[in-house]
Parts: structure tokens; C-alpha cells; sequence
């Protein structure tokens, strides 16, 4: 196993693409984290962590971790690459707060982090992968799709908050760096009923794709199909743009938003697990 580390954006995606592309719907976080780094580094405090693990010439483990952000990793052709990838983190002093990937790959690098590091882990939340190629219901909820503008600000930093409490229980911070990178991105969008009654946002690219995520609906108007027109709306949006796929991520501990999802076209690609690790 030889694992090869790389220090510029640019050169690690083109060294990663075809490989990400063959499971797209599931690496589509890596695909639009690339994309950041190359276009947006400013966003980043520091270097991320850009790895890939080769066997006899040939890729099987890509390998990415931005600063406090949980170690992300790619479907993984041979487990050995495992091994490595641990022990190269833990000799470069970089100690991954958790790892998101794919399920078999993600549950045997944390047996295996906690076997060498003496960590325990939990499960913080079970993923599937959805993706979209024409979307199938016409929603027969009132209002319409808009871009937010800025005068959506306020409100959006509420909903970015009470998203990211609600559906990653955890603390929400950077939350109106986030909105405003939305808004002049032009990638926040709201479904209007008279008033503003949900949201949905594009949240990055694949070469084939657009990912959707931060749906989200105030308590006092859910139950009446808003989060399903948002996102078909968008969705529609987005492949009226030129996109080949829409995806996005459900919590398969919510049964709505999965029924809500298939139900517009959405088929699922597979599934993911987001672990934490626990010190001792």
C-alpha cells in the first residue's frame, strides 16, 4: 500500500475524479469540497488533508479532512488502505473528531481507529445517497419557487440555525457566513406561500451533477407539502440549468423526508454512516 498526500487542490482532483465518477451519487461531498478548495480556498483556515492510497499502481482509497470537520472517505476497493490511512494520520498528529463514508468502509475504520488509537466510537447518523435524473410529481402545495435575496437574510440565518440543531444536532456556527455565502452564490432558494414558508439550497457540484441540502420547514407550516414542492422545484431548477443528477443526503431515522424524497424521483444509490470518536 502507498499512500501519496498532496498539497494542491487542483492537481488532487484531477488525480481523483475518475475515480469519485464511478460512484458519483456517493462521493458527490467530496466532489463539491474539491470544488471549494480550488475555487474558494479563502473559505478554508488551513490546508486540508488531500490523500489517496494506491495498490500496485492502482487507486483503491481517497482520503479528505478540512480543519474540526470528521475524516471523509471515499468507497474503498481494498480495506488494506485502512491501515494506512490510520497510521499516516496518527504519525502527521491529525485526529479525525469522527469519519463519514460509506458503511462497511466507515464501521472498519473506526474498529480499526479504535483498536490502534484505544478511542471509542458511536454512531452519530446512518445516510442514504438519493439521486434524481427527471423529477416525477408536480406538488399541488400552494406558492411558488424563488431565489432568496437579501432582504431573506435574517430569516434564513434562523432556519440555517434551527436546520442545523434539528436535523445534525449539533451547535450551529458559522451560520451567517454560510447564509451570505448563499445569497451571493444565488444558491438559496425559498418557497413562498404569501409568505416564506420553506427553503432548500444548492450545495455544490459534481462534473454530471448538483447536490441539495439545508431543507428546511418552520413547525407551524409543515404537513402541507411545502419541503416537497421546495425541493421538486429546485430540482426542476437545477436540471433546467443543465445538470445531468440532482442530489442530496436523508436521515434514515426520518422516514418522512425519505418518502418525501422517492416520491419526487429520487432513487436511492446507497448508504453512508457518520461516525463520532469518543476519547477515553
Amino acid at each position: 500500500m502507498k499512500l501519496q498526500r498532496f498539497e494542491d487542490a487542483r492537481q488532487f482532483y484531477d488525480r481523483v475524479k475518475d475515480y469519485l465518477l464511478i460512484h458519483e451519487a456517493m462521493h458527490n461531498v467530496q466532489f463539491a469540497l474539491c470544488h471549494a478548495l480550488i475555487h474558494n480556498p479563502e473559505r478554508f483556515d488551513e490546508k486540508p488533508y488531500l490523500a489517496i492510497v494506491e495498490a500496485d499502481g492502482d487507486m483503491v482509497a481517497v482520503v479528505m479532512k478540512t480543519k474540526s470537520r470528521n475524516l471523509l472517505l471515499s468507497k474503498i476497493q481494498d480495506f488494506e488502505a485502512i491501515e494506512a490511512i490510520a497510521h499516516h494520520l496518527h504519525s502527521t498528529q491529525i485526529l479525525p473528531p469522527g469519519v463519514n463514508a460509506p458503511t462497511a468502509e466507515a464501521k472498519a475504520f473506526a474498529d480499526y481507529w479504535h483498536s490502534f488509537t484505544g478511542q471509542s466510537y458511536q454512531l452519530k447518523m446512518a445516510l442514504r445517497a438519493f439521486q434524481l435524473e427527471q423529477v416525477q410529481t408536480n406538488s399541488q402545495a400552494n406558492g411558488h419557487l424563488r431565489q432568496a435575496t437579501q432582504s431573506d437574510r435574517e430569516r434564513l440565518i434562523r432556519w440555517f440555525e434551527a436546520f442545523i440543531i434539528e436535523a445534525l444536532d449539533t451547535a450551529p456556527i458559522h451560520t451567517e457566513r454560510a447564509v451570505d455565502n448563499h445569497l451571493q452564490r444565488g444558491t438559496a432558494y425559498i418557497w413562498e406561500d404569501t409568505t416564506p414558508v420553506s427553503m432548500a439550497c444548492h450545495t455544490g457540484i459534481t462534473p454530471n451533477g448538483a447536490g441539495i441540502s439545508m431543507v428546511y420547514t418552520p413547525l407551524e407550516y409543515r404537513k402541507k407539502g411545502y419541503a416537497s414542492a421546495c425541493v421538486a422545484g429546485l430540482s426542476q431548477t437545477l436540471l433546467n440549468q443543465g445538470y445531468k443528477y440532482c442530489f442530496l443526503f436523508t436521515d434514515l431515522a426520518n422516514p418522512t423526508s425519505n418518502h418525501i424524497y422517492q416520491a419526487i424521483g429520487y432513487q436511492a444509490m446507497g448508504d453512508l454512516h457518520d461516525y463520532s470518536f469518543v476519547a477515553n
